[in-house]
Order: C-alpha cells, then sequence, then structure tokens
C-alpha cells in the first residue's frame, strides 16, 4: 500500500480565463492592498498595452514598477526590485511576465520582509545540499508583503514556493525556498500569452510536459501525483501544437496554461524529481541556457537513460500522449522538433568541454540524487550529456 505525504502551500486561489487586468484589480481589492508594485518583463511593458491597462484598473493603488529582470533571476535584479519596492512603500507585488519575473518576485518578497538590500544578504536565506544529497532549509519568517502572479510563459513557477535565483558571481542558480512565498493568487489569462515570443511559449510549455513526466515517474509518485500528471500530458499534447499552428487559439493557449498548472500538482506538494530538471538547473545557471530550453535538449534522453529502470511506467506516457506503441522518449522528441524547438546540446550553445564543469555542478542539486536510476557520481551525469550533444 503507497505511503506519502502531500503538503500544501499558503495559495489562497487561482482565477482562469477572466481579463488580467481586472482580475489584478479585483485581487487588490479582496487583499486590501493600497500601494501596488508591480514587476514586469520588459517587452510585456515596452511593446504591448497590457501592463497600462493594468495600472488604469488600479488606479491610485498603482505605486511603482520594475521592467528589469533578466532570465534566470539574478540576485542583483532581485536586490534592484526589492530597493525600489520598498522605497515605494509596497504593500502588494504583482508579478507579470515569464518565470524569472515570477521567480524574482518571490525572492523579493524575501529582501522586502528581511530588510535584504545588497547581493550578500540573500546567502542565508537560500538551501543548500549537503553531502548526503538532502537539502537544507534554513528557518526564517514568511514575508509578509504577499506576491499576485500572472504568468504568460509555461514553466509553471507561479505554483511553487521555490525561488531559483542565479548568483552571477559563481554562475550558479541557487534556491530559495519557505511555504510562504508562494503567491497568495494566480491569475491565468491565455489571452495575454499572444505576446509572448513563440519560442518562450513553446518552450517553457516542455518544460511543463518536464514537470508532468518527471512527476509520474519519481520516486514519491502515488495515485493523486499521477492523475494529474498523466491529464498535464493530455492537454500539453493538445494545446502545444495547436498553438504552433495557430497563434491565435486562445481556447489551446488557456488549455496550456491548465495543462502548466496540473504539471507542478506534485512539485509544490512534496515531490521529489530526476536528472532532467537537476541537468536542467545547472544548463540555465552553469551554462545561459534558457529555462524551456533545458527540457527540449535533456527530457527524452533522460527518459532513455532510465528506460531500463522504469519502462513499464513509461508506456503510460506515451499513452497519455496518444501513442501507446511508440516510446515516450521518441513521441517527445517528435513533439519538441514539431515545435520547432532546439533538440541537442550544441543546438542551445553547449560545447563538450563544458561537460566535466557541468556534471560536477549537477552533484550539487538534490533533484540529481532521486533520479530514478541512480545517480552517484559526476561520470554518470556525462554519459546523459553525451546522449545529448
Amino acid at each position: 500500500m503507497q505511503q506519502g505525504q502531500i503538503n500544501l502551500t499558503a495559495m489562497e486561489r487561482v482565477i482562469f480565463g477572466k481579463p488580467a487586468a481586472e482580475a489584478i484589480a479585483e485581487e487588490a481589492d479582496r487583499i486590501g492592498a493600497k500601494r501596488v508594485f508591480l514587476l514586469v518583463g520588459g517587452t510585456l511593458n515596452r511593446e504591448t498595452d497590457e501592463v497600462r491597462k493594468v495600472e488604469s484598473a488600479l488606479g491610485d493603488r498603482f505605486c511603482g514598477l520594475h521592467d528589469t529582470m533578466p532570465a534566470h533571476s539574478p540576485r542583483h535584479a532581485v536586490v534592484a526590485c526589492a530597493n525600489a519596492a520598498r522605497e515605494a512603500g509596497a504593500d502588494l507585488l504583482v508579478t507579470f511576465g515569464g518565470g524569472s519575473v515570477t521567480d524574482g518576485g518571490k525572492a523579493v518578497t524575501i529582501c522586502l520582509k528581511h530588510g535584504i538590500s545588497d547581493e550578500d544578504g540573500m546567502e542565508a536565506y537560500r538551501t543548500v545540499v549537503g553531502e548526503d544529497g538532502k537539502r537544507v532549509f534554513p528557518n526564517y519568517d514568511a514575508p509578509d508583503v504577499r506576491q499576485v502572479a500572472v504568468p504568460t510563459t509555461l514553466s509553471g513557477g507561479e505554483f511553487n514556493a521555490r525561488a531559483g535565483v542565479t548568483d552571477t558571481r559563481v554562475r550558479l542558480k541557487q534556491s530559495f525556498v519557505h511555504r510562504g512565498i508562494v503567491p497568495v493568487s494566480v491569475i491565468l489569462d491565455g489571452a495575454v500569452t499572444r505576446h509572448t515570443p513563440e519560442w518562450l511559449f513553446l518552450s517553457t510549455g516542455i518544460r511543463a510536459v518536464d514537470h508532468a513526466v518527471e512527476t509520474y515517474l519519481s520516486l514519491d509518485a502515488n495515485d493523486f501525483w499521477d492523475g494529474a500528471a498523466l491529464h498535464a500530458l493530455r492537454l500539453l499534447g493538445e494545446g502545444l501544437p495547436r498553438v504552433k499552428a495557430d497563434p491565435e487559439d486562445i481556447e489551446a493557449r488557456q488549455k496550456c496554461l491548465m495543462g502548466a498548472w496540473l504539471s507542478m500538482t506534485g512539485i509544490v506538494s512534496g515531490t521529489r524529481l530526476g536528472a532532467s530538471h537537476a541537468i536542467g538547473h545547472i544548463l540555465g545557471g552553469s551554462a545561459d541556457v534558457p529555462h524551456g530550453y533545458t527540457s527540449c535538449v535533456m527530457l527524452p534522453y533522460v527518459l532513455a537513460w532510465n528506460e531500463p529502470v522504469n519502462g513499464a511506467r513509461q508506456k503510460n506516457l506515451a499513452a497519455a500522449l496518444g501513442q501507446p506503441n511508440i516510446p515516450a522518449s521518441e513521441i517527445l522528441d517528435k513533439l519538441i522538433a514539431g515545435l520547432g524547438m532546439p533538440r541537442h546540446l550544441r543546438d542551445v550553445g553547449v560545447s563538450e568541454n563544458e561537460f566535466p564543469r557541468l556534471a560536477e555542478n549537477c552533484m550539487l542539486d538534490d533533484w540529481t540524487f532521486s533520479n530514478p536510476r541512480e545517480i552517484r557520481s559526476p561520470d554518470q551525469v556525462m554519459e546523459i550529456l553525451r546522449s545529448a550533444v
């Protein structure tokens, strides 16, 4: 009989299908916020009117805006936003953009709570991985200034009580984890994702596929997470090709957003993932590979490497994707290629001479140690990297 534990975060609600600006204003009213600070994607702010709609809907509650959050949420950008929000007297943070904006916002709320005003001040709040591969979580108070997240990509970080933040001085993405840093609410509006570059929307969709796949194959798998993961694959397997074929298919975009939410069910409630995510973290922080691309170039190869230990279970993934008689790694390879996404490490600028450093850094990520096929040395990571060259 299965045994396990489902952990809950401090998120209160998810709103879907309603225009983002209207939903943000309603959430500010519900929370009682008087000074709302916006952290938004730069392109979204400069090249569309979506942010102006939010400012208008908030009226005199709007107190400031920051639109400089580079990929992988570097510490210096997090601190700069936190300092601006503190100066503005913010009592609610709204993030509107991709995964780096969302994760950066979560880290901003830590900075606001604990008076962090420079990069070094963040060090005491990050998680570390011990020699046994287990995470050590620092104990600190939850933020008072909460976050409302409006995602425009499919990486799903808005549902996670974890912020991935890169220390550019050591070129390493690090985790900041606390159940209280999860957004108080999330707004899923397929219409605003039309402004997201195609490569970014579709590649983060594969990131969501990766969430679902590695949740279903997790060492911690259970009936609750299984159902969410398999349905996430159905929604994403349908929605992503539809968006590729017709960028104005809002129904398909909304299916993708819902699929991304479902794909996070296991992650946000306690499951450990595997090598695709662990290697992906390192590719992002240590080799500057975009978040979604890391899954595009790693997931099929990790699946193939793990097949000797969970091949029977992988057949259920294939069935959920509508092709029960084809190996899941091959189905995903074709799906990714059909979306026009990169398929090899060389396609994203990672050369073989970088592999030893990347493999060593993977041993600092705890999900390396929870891969279904045991990994205990950099040499084993090198096997996977070489298969993806």
